[in-house]
């Protein structure tokens, strides 16, 4: 096919999960021709997206609306006027057979530990107050130093792990610098000190923007009656009634660049096995960097850190149960060591429209894997009793309880933050820049940054922006570099976006 033939856009977008629809609703939005590809036939919005199992609705690991960017909840209530909800957050943590509210309740702790086991976790952290490790390098050293060895090996060390399959002194520093960051014993105790001093009703966090308010600790939070799903569907439809195109069950195949047009084509493949060809002045991608650069006609050396960059993999096993009200929570996480399972999802109290009648409920079981490993290579009939038995053990309910059940599987959750994996982004990130200044990395894996929903979109945001001004005036890879973004409030924003506001330079305009 020759270029001629190729349908041509001004801006070619790889996947549509949030950061790929917010930009394509952006463009549009400005009358930017844009072409979207999604290699799921069925749902966009990617991790975010909302599945439905005979009227059960769900999402993949729950998502939290709640953004201390003014600019992201806006596009969210611009993109979905009528549909949010607020709900209460509440959610706990169980382990050796007891239940601990997170965040911490102190004196909940003291009653669940004992007397003797808090004095010993207060005076860890103490030492670890006193003699620090100054400069803490995994994820094992900077927890340790925020609450103290003998509250990390009970509250963090046995879910960490589960989480990534590997050891905590193996996971970067950075991943708990970027999560939890402004959290520590002190900040936790304080903060349910306060709480329990207010009026009845009155919480920290409940607003968006008002003051230093930690995510961990927020007590509220809005979510779209039945599910994120609901977002990106919308944000889909606008960009096609934006004019527009959305190609589903389409995944790519190759990129190629030539230097003397300025222009890449684009092989992509579809589910029934027919090549598509596309041409484009410049390119959004929130395709895992790994699949990225191996798309590339002519390999880059970076190929090689690409095949360093690591994954983990997730499964959902939603069970319904024959009970409408099995624990109030929205999640439980699980740090118990002698079940499998990570943390429990109760979609009811997500929202009630998640489920389809007053008389049962539906619970997400967590699994963390790796694609090919024992739990993903099993049969959904083998994970479903996994769940069931799992559930009954740490008894929410009985197996006779639970009537159906569904396995969602999901690739590449979650970018791995191994020792190596700062040093690998940064060999592909500068070679890209350097020979492609017109495809831009965008998202959670585009960029392999453990980034929320609101990160993911804020990069697409100033991609767009930096697309439309032609020049490149907001470095995105500073967006969550160590969460302060999306701490930090409305004057946080603002430094924020200093923060990623470089020296422009041109990077082609998207006509």
């Amino acid at each position: 096919m020759s270029e001629r033939e190729m349908p041509h856009s001004d801006v070619f977008v790889i996947g549509a999960g949030p950061a790929g629809l917010t930009a394509s609703y952006l463009l549009t939005k400005q009358g930017v021709a844009t072409t979207v590809i999604e290699a799921d036939p069925v749902y966009v919005g990617g991790i975010s997206r909302t599945v439905n199992y005979k009227d059960f609705l769900f999402d993949i690991g729950g998502h939290r609306f709640f953004s201390k960017s003014k600019e992201v909840v806006d596009l969210w209530k611009e993109i979905l006027p009528q549909d949010f909800i607020t709900r209460p957050r509440m959610s706990r943590i169980y382990y050796d057979g007891k239940y601990y509210s997170y965040p911490l309740k102190a004196f909940e702790a003291l009653n669940n530990l004992g007397v003797v086991e808090s004095g010993l976790c207060v005076l860890s952290f103490m030492y670890k107050q006193a003699f620090p490790n100054e400069k803490p390098v995994t994820f094992h050293e900077w927890v340790a130093n925020q609450f103290g060895e003998r509250l990390f090996s009970i509250f963090f060390k046995t879910y960490t792990e589960k989480v990534w399959g590997m050891s905590c002194d193996d996971i970067s520093a950075d991943w708990a610098a970027q999560r939890i960051k402004g959290l520590d014993l002190w900040t936790a105790m304080s903060s349910a000190l306060r709480n329990s001093m207010r009026p009845k009703g009155v919480k920290d966090g409940t607003k968006a923007y008002d003051g230093e308010v930690i995510k961990t600790l927020i007590e509220s939070f809005e979510y779209p009656r039945k599910g994120p799903g609901m977002m990106w569907d919308a944000a889909a439809a606008k960009t096609r009634a934006q004019g527009g195109i959305i190609h589903m069950g389409t995944a790519l195949e190759s990129l190629a660049y030539d230097q003397a047009t300025k222009r890449w084509t684009i092989t992509a493949k579809t589910i029934d096995g027919q090549t598509k060809m596309f041409s484009a002045n410049q390119i959004i991608s929130s395709a895992p960097i790994r699949e990225l650069v191996h798309s590339f006609d002519e390999k880059p050396a970076c190929v090689e850190a690409a095949d360093k960059l690591r994954y983990r993999d997730f499964i959902t096993v939603s069970l319904v149960v024959e009970k409408p009200d099995l624990f109030p929570d929205n999640w439980i996480y699980i740090h118990e060591p002698s079940v499998k399972v990570g943390r429990i999802q109760n979609f009811r109290s997500w929202s009630p429209e998640l489920i389809p009648n007053q008389t049962q409920s539906c619970l997400g079981m967590e699994y963390f894997c790796f694609e090919g490993d024992g739990l993903w290579a099993a049969s959904d009939d083998e994970l479903i009793a996994l769940g069931k038995k799992e559930l009954a053990i740490i008894g929410l309910t009985t197996e006779d309880d639970i009537k159906d059940g569904c396995v969602v599987r999901q690739k590449k959750a979650y970018p791995v933050y191994d020792d190596s994996y700062k040093a690998n982004v940064e060999t592909i990130r500068s070679e890209l820049a350097e020979k492609y200044p017109t495809l831009h990395l965008v998202g959670r894996n585009g960029m392999h940054k453990y980034n929320n929903q609101d990160h993911a979109m804020m990069t697409s945001m100033l991609t767009v922006k930096n697309i439309m001004s032609g020049e490149m005036q907001y470095d995105i890879w500073n967006v969550n570099e160590d969460a302060e973004y999306h701490e930090a409030g409305n004057s946080g924003e603002e430094a924020a976006l200093k923060s990623v506001r470089m020296v422009p330079r041109r990077v082609g305009s998207a006509a």
